[in-house]
């Protein structure tokens, strides 16, 4: 390692450390990540030192009396994973539903059968990073696997071994039947793998999906909308008959400067065609796409609760679930608590395909910095077997099973709703069982798989994005849609963003 890539992850472990005993600002910290050339997936980024939102609605690990391991994998954790017991592996990650549930099957089951001790360190994202990164660092195998937001892919890549190819390598530790092709082409490319290498096994995914009050839609004859025209009619329906209700046609998640604007921004954004960028590395939400997108948004915000302005993703949520809104766009994380025992609209909900991109999607060949222009919004994050652990043979022999078949599709009940990993997850009985009204229904996941593999979009893959995702962007924003700034111009708006994104692209030598 040289002097400058050591003093480089000097730098960003002193940052997370900073951050965390909140020596400087979030804001601060994201431009220190951005000078590192390191980001956060764009759903990750805005969680730092908060852990992750929703969980209270999922009902985490509601109990692990559905285990059921398969006889086979019983006897190969017992034959091949005993062969290790009395051994400890070490897992840092930040509060998702796999790492929680994983966790606490572990303990239950995994080192019962194997005598593998696991270790599971659950810290805020910031921590996660400068834990990895220390390891990293000093190539200390202090970590046997690490928990990476799909923006450190590049990062961390060269400190990873290639699971596909260790599992070809190490046949004697192959776990049977794990099967590669059962985690679809889109969700591996869109998160686990750089330049040719595959980095981690995929872990989460957030995702958005299209969310609707069937008894709503019903009263007024409306059906469910398929098109970006269509949705907008609905909405607007809906709020002209239900306003005095105290209901609206859609609701958003659209504080000024947080980065769930942004989030609810790129959604409609792609939702019209465009992009944050083109192929030539320029801001091209000022195109004419962008413009339509954005203005598209503000006739959402017109016919949405008036306290949409000051809410991020919870206040979305709770507007849903306390029968403010009868549509929205959005992550598919909230499904569940829509059929909470506490919700006002426990089993009024349906899950949908998100609309038809129109007047097309933009392919992702002429976007830049690897961002995907398609309305699903994602997030994601991977499981990855550290390059310098000293326990490698047993943390692949963990890492196998808590990605397995029988584990995965576990976690999408016990993770209260947790969208699924595995394509035989969402065939898995165990869940479709789950799929009727009430707590940790799974009853959304048909939308959620035809969409990860037909509509998944991902933002930038650039080391300042999480600067501008979480700053230039929402802030802009902000002042357009509360009136501080542009008269209501979305153009005025978004060429005002070009002019600050390029500066700043160029700036970081990008471009």
């Amino acid at each position: 390692m040289s002097f400058r890539e050591h003093d480089k992850k000097t730098f960003v472990i002193d940052a997370c450390n900073d951050f965390t005993a909140r020596r400087i600002t979030k804001r601060d910290f994201m431009k220190k990540m951005a000078l590192a050339g390191l980001g956060f997936s764009a759903f990750n980024a805005s969680m730092l030192g908060m852990g992750r939102p929703f969980s209270g609605q999922r009902g985490l690990g509601v109990g692990a009396a559905q285990a059921q391991t398969p006889p086979d994998i019983e006897k190969w954790l017992k034959e091949v994973g005993g062969k290790y017991a009395g051994t400890k592996i070490r897992y840092s990650t930040e509060a998702t539903p796999p790492s929680i549930v994983a966790n606490q099957l572990a303990q239950e089951e995994f080192t019962k059968l194997t005598g593998i001790e696991v270790e599971v360190e659950i810290v805020p994202l910031e921590q996660v990073l400068a834990k990895a990164t220390q390891d990293v660092q000093g190539q200390l195998g202090t970590y046997d696997l690490y928990y990476l937001d799909q923006s450190w892919m590049a990062t961390f890549a060269p400190d990873t071994v290639d699971p596909t190819e260790y599992y070809k390598s190490n046949a004697e530790l192959a776990m049977p039947d794990f099967d590669w092709d059962d985690f679809s082409k889109p969700l591996v490319d869109g998160i686990a793998m750089y330049d040719g290498k595959m980095v981690g096994i995929p872990f989460d995914i957030p995702i958005a999906i299209l969310m609707y009050r069937q008894d709503l839609l019903d009263k007024h004859g409306i059906k469910v909308p398929t098109t970006m025209p269509e949705y907008m009619a609905a909405v607007k329906a809906i709020t002209e008959a239900e306003k005095a209700n105290g209901i609206y046609g859609n609701t958003c998640q659209a504080k000024s400067g947080h980065y769930s604007l942004e989030c609810d921004w790129t959604i409609y954004l792609w939702g019209h065609g465009g992009s944050i960028f083109n192929k030539d590395k320029m801001f091209s939400g000022n195109d004419d796409r962008g413009i339509a997108g954005l203005e598209y948004y503000q006739e959402l915000i017109k016919n949405s609760p008036p306290a949409a302005t000051t809410w991020t993703w919870d206040g979305q949520f709770q507007s849903m679930q306390q029968g403010q809104a009868a549509m929205c766009i959005s992550w598919g994380e909230f499904f569940p608590g829509m059929d909470a025992n506490e919700s006002k609209v426990q089993g009024l909900m349906q899950a949908a395909r998100p609309p038809v991109e129109d007047p097309g999607r933009r392919a992702a060949a002429d976007a830049g910095f690897g961002e995907i222009p398609a309305i699903g919004h994602q997030g994601g994050s991977v499981i990855a077997l550290s390059e310098y652990s000293k326990n490698k043979e047993a943390a692949w022999i963990f890492m196998q099973w808590a990605c397995s078949k029988d584990v995965m599709a576990r976690v999408s009940t016990l993770g209260g709703g947790a969208s699924p990993m595995r394509l035989s997850s969402f065939e898995d009985p165990r869940v479709k069982e789950k799929a009727v009204v009430g707590p940790g229904t799974t009853r959304h996941f048909d939308v959620v798989n035809w969409t990860i593999n037909n509509a998944m979009g991902s933002e930038p893959d650039m080391p300042i994005w999480a600067e501008l995702a979480n700053n230039e962007i929402p802030v802009e924003l902000g002042k357009l849609l509360t009136g501080q700034a542009y008269d209501g111009s979305a153009k005025a708006c978004m060429d005002a963003l070009a002019q600050m994104v390029d500066t700043k692209v160029a700036d970081a030598g990008l471009r």
